[in-house]
């Protein structure tokens, strides 16, 4: 990225001060580097109260709304709309590099067949991915922003809470693919039905390119039956051969036999929707199974660990949603190991049906044939936990608040001997990222 503030202003349509030559963006000026332009977002933290320290650290012009006075000796872009303007220049550097975009949504798995789908794009072409979960109307202009000027292909994740939001971000990057990997029960506080769910995710069409390619499950009747102007591609089936081991799994597909460095059925559903998008963009399936054999994954998803006492950790706890936790607990059922455990946290946003969705999962629980169960938040505890008492006499039983994660790390620390398995899984917002964290310290 090389901009100038005059550029720039062109760009926006907006009055400029000073000259300056921009060649990085960013909107936390913690995170500002030398040449950076700083974006001024007004949010629940109104990022005009940071513009000293942004040019402190390097900035060398900030991105303001004209509601705000600052120096006329700051090089500045001034704006109705910092957001607008931001998601604005995204857009006109999608534009003007012209990857082929592969845009990526889905209850669960999106960050998982992002990071599978770039790794396979990596065998033919320059090929950028969201960094981390840069999914919202922050994260993906930040992202056109960052990619670099020889990119060929770019494959962005689009994350959603609310309906219009695919709208709005996949027509700021214009897909020339689209996935939906699952629909789930995220955000169903919001959405009250899968149905509406599917409706929403669907939205991530509306800026697919009139020869672009929506890429759907072929067992999810919400999407299968959606009137769909696009032309469509169903995953998922014809996979054959399917074998599970302690840290990779192994399928065929198309008369080629594939080894994820993953567990469960659900990744390979990931994994075939990635090499779907492959095949749309003419990858040679050796070349795409050789991807995916060792592509590197974001941390959390299905993360396998190992701790200095041997133990291994299953890390899951980016996310929670009641299909993604059955997915991940009939995963363990097949787990071979001398003891397993189960660490689960409660799954945020399922509104009125939270309780009744917690108290689902008790029996799925208790198939996996865990040794102990521990339970973090009121809604497992509340719902779950009367379930597995009783069977207290082949289950133990442990419950912890929200607040007690020091707690419960201080228990799982001297947990289990080596070769067992403890699987972590919760909604983010738990943070049970910390508990793995401290466990490998």
């Amino acid at each position: 990225m090389k901009y100038s503030i005059t550029e720039i202003g062109k760009i926006l349509n907006a009055s400029t001060q000073g000259n300056a030559t921009v060649t990085g963006v960013a909107f936390n000026s913690r995170d500002v580097v030398i040449g950076d332009l700083f974006v001024a977002l007004v949010a629940d933290n109104d990022g005009h109260r940071y513009i000293q320290n942004a040019l402190e650290n390097g900035a060398v012009a900030v991105l303001v709304d004209k509601k705000h006075t600052i120096s006329h000796d700051i090089p500045a872009i001034i704006v109705d709309d910092t957001l607008a303007a931001f998601q604005q220049l995204g857009h006109y550097r999608r534009n003007q590099i012209n990857p082929k975009v592969i845009a990526i949504t889905g209850s669960n798995g999106k960050t998982t067949t992002k990071d599978m789908t770039a790794a396979i794009m990596s065998a033919e072409f320059n090929t950028f991915k969201t960094p981390e979960n840069f999914n919202n109307e922050i994260g993906v202009p930040l992202t056109l922003l960052t990619m670099p000027e020889d990119t060929e292909v770019l494959v962005v994740e689009l994350g959603m809470d609310r309906p219009g939001q695919l709208t709005l971000l996949s027509q700021l990057v214009k897909p020339d693919i689209a996935i939906i990997t699952m629909i789930g029960e995220a955000h169903i506080e919001f959405f009250k039905t899968r149905a509406n769910i599917a409706q929403a995710k669907l939205e991530i069409a509306s800026g697919l390119k009139a020869d672009g390619a929506l890429v759907i499950p072929f067992d999810e009747p919400l999407l299968t039956a959606a009137e769909i102007t696009k032309r469509v591609l169903l995953f998922g089936q014809g996979v054959q051969d399917i074998k599970s081991f302690e840290t990779y799994t192994t399928f065929s597909y198309k008369n080629t036999q594939f080894a994820i460095p993953l567990i469960g059925m659900y990744n390979i559903m990931n994994a075939l929707a990635a090499i779907s998008a492959g095949i749309l963009l003419h990858i040679d399936l050796k070349k795409a199974e050789k991807a995916l054999q060792t592509f590197d994954l974001t941390k959390n998803r299905t993360e396998r660990l190992v701790t200095a006492r041997g133990v291994i950790l299953i890390s899951d706890v980016y996310n929670s949603n009641p299909t993604a936790v059955a997915a991940v607990l009939a995963t363990l059922k097949t787990i071979a190991a001398p003891h397993k455990y189960v660490v689960l946290g409660d799954m945020l946003e399922l509104g009125e049906q939270a309780n009744d969705l917690h108290a689902s999962l008790g029996q799925k629980v208790l198939d996996a044939n865990v040794d102990g169960v521990y339970l973090v938040g009121q809604l497992f505890n509340k719902n779950m936990a009367p379930l597995i008492r009783v069977h207290k006499d082949s289950v133990d039983l442990h419950q912890y608040e929200t607040e007690q994660l020091d707690e419960l790390t201080a228990d799982l620390e001297t947990l289990g001997e080596a070769g067992d398995v403890i699987l972590l899984k919760g909604s983010h917002g738990i943070h049970l990222e910390n508990v793995v964290n401290a466990l490998m310290a």
